[in-house]
Parts: C-alpha cells; structure tokens; sequence
C-alpha cells in the first residue's frame, strides 16, 4: 500500500510538471489590461462557504482584478434544490453588477457551485449576463455518490436526475457565454470523474488526487487566472 502511494505521489508530480510545462509554452504571457477585466463571482460546493475561495479570491486580487466577490449559498448541505441556490447567485450577480456598474461577470463554480452556475446560466437568464463561466470539478453528469446522502439538492445531482436531463436538453445552452470545464480524472467525489465535462466547454483536465485539492493546486489556480485574464474575444 506504501509502494502504491508513493508511485500515485510521483505520477502526480512528474505529469503535473509536464502539464504545466505545456500550458505555460500554449498560454499567451499576456493578461488583459486590469480595465478590460470584469468583476468575477465564486460559487463553492457542497458544505463549502464563501472561504473554500480564500486562495483563488487573493490570487485574483494580487494579479489586478478589482471586484472579486464569493457567495455563501444557503444552506449549503444540499437540503435545498439546485434552483433555489441559483436564484440565491443570481441575486448576489446582479448586486455585484449593481455595485461596479459592469455590464457582464465572470463566473467560477466548484463541485455543486458549478452545477448551480450551471443552472443559472441555462435557465434563469445568466447567459445574458455571464461572460466566462469556469466549471471546476461539477457533476454535470451526476455523480454516484449522491445516492449516499440526502436531501432535495442532494437527489437532484444523482445520475440521470429530472433536473440533469432538463439540463442536458437544451440545444443552445450558452448562448454567448464563453465555457470552460476544469476537472481531474482521479476525482474520487465526482463518480465517474468524466461527468464533470460539459459539452461545448473547452476543456483542461489537471492530475490532482483529491477533489477539494482542485481549489488549491497551482495549476488549477495558473489555468483560472489565463482564462478569466486573457484578452475579450468578439463573440
């Protein structure tokens, strides 16, 4: 068992060098000046609060971005369903809007947060308003675990859900929404890993062991600031 841990702790590390190597050699060095940057919005997880973000929130903010802002979904135990909590965050969109006088945000939402984001954006009208939406690590296929737990939120995120397939439908779901899928393929939480993809979203895939580990790892964090920093595209 000691050999397996550290032959997985040396795949992580030497195929992560790699993936980052290549990302760094892809992605432009080029941040868009701190004008053109809008007001970014944090949507965290299941049993998360606003501080699941802390390292992402103060990375942003060290890298120029003036208005970053996480919510804290209530309640956060998946008692309550998927549009109840996206009503919460599209409140908490329209106040940030309100208060910088942006036309547009962008959006990173982790685990429940991104399916809820999700939801938003297809649903209650959030394309109209999101520019870029980062997904980071979202059972947007359901994941097995939820048949464990309990709870309207809970069920709604169990494969094949009433809610998912509404989701899955929609033929146009973004509309001018720009779409990103972060995930790890060894995600233990997200059950099968490959439900956190999202159809039409560019994707990144990143060899981190454990789920909530894709709120903190660098290269995670390296890959949100490129996105959300990289110059507008007319779309």
């Amino acid at each position: 068992m000691r050999t397996m841990l550290v032959l997985l702790g040396l795949a992580w590390l030497f195929s992560g060098c790699a993936v980052t190597a290549a990302a760094l050699a892809a992605s432009s060095p080029r941040l868009a000046p701190v004008e053109q940057r809008v007001p970014v919005l944090l949507v965290h997880g299941i049993g998360d609060d606003a501080s699941a973000f802390d390292l992402l929130r103060r990375r942003l903010e060290r890298e120029g971005w003036p208005h970053v802002h996480a919510v804290s979904m209530v309640p956060n135990n998946g008692s309550e369903g998927i549009p109840v909590l996206a009503r919460q965050v599209a409140r908490e969109a329209e106040a940030l809007r309100a208060r910088t006088g942006a036309r547009r945000v962008d959006v990173v939402g982790f685990s429940m947060g991104a399916l809820v984001t999700r939801y938003w954006v297809q649903l209650l009208g959030g394309r109209l308003v999101v520019r870029r939406f980062v997904s980071i690590s979202g059972p947007h296929s359901g994941t097995g675990l939820a048949f464990l737990g309990r709870g309207k939120g809970v069920a709604q995120m169990r494969p094949g859900s009433r809610l998912l397939r509404a989701l899955q439908q929609d033929p146009r779901p973004w509309g001018s929404t720009e779409v990103h899928s972060f995930w790890t393929p060894w995600d233990l939480t997200i059950l099968p890993a490959s439900s956190s993809r999202l159809p039409g979203a560019s994707e990144r895939t990143f060899p981190v062991l454990l789920h909530p580990w894709m709120l903190t790892d660098p290269r995670v964090l390296d890959s949100v600031v490129d996105v959300l920093g990289s110059p507008a595209v007319a779309r």
